[in-house]
């Protein structure tokens, strides 16, 4: 490895030269000029180049001083711009929060700038899976889950009630009278609630005459909505999620019948084993008053 030239001479001399000033540096570097000009004299020992000009109250640049200070100076911006990044890096907390496809996407996400401007010290790390919550050997901190509220080793906090309704596009919506009509339309279906169209019709008392397998199935509900939205068919929709495409005429619910499927709904589980740290406090209180204040119903 080439040779350094001494750091502390080098800092000092840098802030003399972005001064011009031996006393204005010191006060900089909270030292006393004597001690600054002692570190100059011996960075201009280790080179062996003049730096500096010293006047009876004044310094300049030699043109070595000014070659040097420039190269110098772009060297030191460069480490105080990546320390910054580094320190406000370690200063934000991350918190881990897991929650399905649908729920991050037509829910959460476009909430979660609000909880940043709120919260700059917490950063939220969002992923999304189906798979099943394990707090004893995940790494996470939170996950938003579909269920009856009994985990075992999580915290369990109720959410929002999840309310099937089917939904479809305006045209689609004018073709049909009752829920027995849509056995002459297409239903959409989500791999990861296979069962929704089954409980809603045998609550609308439809299942004798429309076929609840019947159809296209997609991945997650996410695009199965984003199929009804261009007129592909019915989805069974969990209403929260499609509040704004209701309330903006985009997706109309055709039929009055509403299944609340009780006790089976969204909860975010915090693990139970250990305490709970602040800024999953801060929000998991963010995420119930969303809640409260109607932001999801």
């Amino acid at each position: 490895m080439d040779r350094l030239p001494p750091l502390n001479a080098l800092r000092a001399f840098e802030a003399v030269a972005r001064r011009l000033s031996i006393t204005v540096a010191a006060a900089d570097l909270h030292v006393t000029p004597g001690a600054v000009s002692r570190q100059v004299r011996t960075l201009e020992e280790a080179l062996g180049v003049p730096l500096l000009v010293r006047g009876h109250r004044e310094v300049s640049l030699t043109r070595a001083g000014e070659d040097y200070y420039r190269a110098v100076s772009k060297s030191m911006d460069g480490l105080r711009e990546a320390t910054s990044r580094l320190t406000r890096r370690t200063r934000r907390t991350q918190l881990k929060v897991r929650a399905y496809t649908t729920f991050a996407m037509r829910w959460l996400i476009p909430r979660l700038s609000s909880f940043h401007a709120a919260n700059a010290g917490i950063e939220v790390l969002l992923t999304a899976s189906l798979d099943p919550v394990d707090f004893r050997r995940e790494d996470i901190d939170g996950a938003i889950r579909l269920g009856d509220g009994k985990w075992n080793g999580a915290n369990t906090y109720r959410l929002v009630s999840n309310i099937l309704v089917p939904v479809c596009s305006p045209a689609l919506a004018r073709k049909v009278r009752k829920p027995a009509d849509l056995n002459r339309h297409v239903l959409l279906h989500s791999i990861a609630r296979p069962d929704d169209w089954a409980a809603w019709l045998a609550y609308a008392r439809a299942d004798k005459q429309v076929d609840a397998h019947s159809g296209m199935t997609y991945q997650s509900s996410a695009m199965a909505y984003a199929a009804a939205l261009e007129g592909q068919g019915f989805a069974i929709a969990q209403r929260f999620l499609v509040d704004d495409d209701l309330a903006g005429g985009k997706l109309v619910a055709p039929f009055r019948q509403a299944l609340d499927m009780g006790d089976y709904t969204y909860y975010l589980l915090t693990p139970s084993m250990r305490k709970e740290s602040p800024s999953m406090a801060t929000f998991r209180k963010w995420l119930l008053a969303q809640f409260e204040n109607g932001a999801g119903r």
